[in-house]
């Protein structure tokens, strides 16, 4: 089919959990597309479709949904091999003309699942990215806290990363975001000690979420995973500002 004919295949970032905080590009898209995609889990449940629900409320008569069930696994070819199927998938509705929308929470290509399938439909089809609020941004609003000032230096890591890679951020970074804590909780509280940096912390889990955790003091947590919804904000200006030096 000539690219002209083909539909499009929209990313769009659904933010991090409270329905008000996506774009109203991302709430017009979701409305209007064919097809909606969006990850679920093995009994169907989706967190960003659940962000998104006021949206797919709106959306036109016949709107298709295709829950993409991913395995939670830690073996990467089980996913891939899930993002092929529905990459197969799509592809049949874009050839058919229509008007496809990937569902991601947060920002679709910051730590995006929408990038798995971008890439496996980017050479043939037009593909476009919606920006939503990634939970970096969610915490620091949720802490009514800066992440970082004038010439601070900043990083984002993951806690998949291995100790020397966490313990090199926290000792060479004014402000550091760990995201995807969960199963690290245990190693990143050791390593927040280890570098002197407990009071420089802040722990969130399901930001913008009826069930949302703020903790203060992470030396109050359980020396034990969390879920995976969860994040560090870790700043030299929240530590300043208890000392009172800003």
């Amino acid at each position: 089919m000539p690219a002209e004919q083909a539909g499009t295949f929209y990313g769009i970032g659904v933010g991090p959990g409270d329905p008000e905080l996506l774009t109203l590009k991302a709430v017009r898209l979701i409305a209007a597309a064919d097809w909606v995609v969006y990850l679920a889990n093995d009994q169907g449940q989706s967190q960003a479709r659940t962000i998104a629900r006021e949206a797919l409320a709106l959306s036109k008569a016949g709107q298709q949904e295709l829950p993409l069930v991913m395995p939670m696994s830690t073996d990467r070819r089980l996913a891939n091999a899930a993002y092929d199927q529905a990459a197969e998938q799509i592809q049949q509705a874009l050839e058919q003309g229509l008007q496809v929308a990937f569902l991601c929470e947060g920002d679709p290509l910051f730590f995006g699942s929408f990038s798995y399938l971008l890439e496996r439909l980017q050479d043939d089809f037009s593909c476009l990215a919606v920006p939503g609020i990634s939970s970096v941004n969610a915490a620091a609003s949720a802490l009514v806290e800066p992440l970082t000032l004038l010439k601070e230096s900043f990083a984002v890591i993951s806690g998949r990363h291995n100790d020397e890679q966490i313990r090199n951020a926290l000792q060479q970074h004014d402000s550091v975001v760990i995201m995807k804590a969960g199963q690290a909780r245990p190693r990143i509280l050791a390593l927040l000690a280890e570098t002197g940096r407990n009071d420089d912390a802040r722990y969130l889990e399901y930001i913008g979420r009826d069930n949302q955790r703020i903790e203060t003091d992470v030396r109050q947590l359980a020396d034990e995973a969390g879920p995976y919804f969860s994040l560090f904000v870790v700043t030299r200006a929240l530590a300043d500002n208890r000392r009172g030096t800003r």
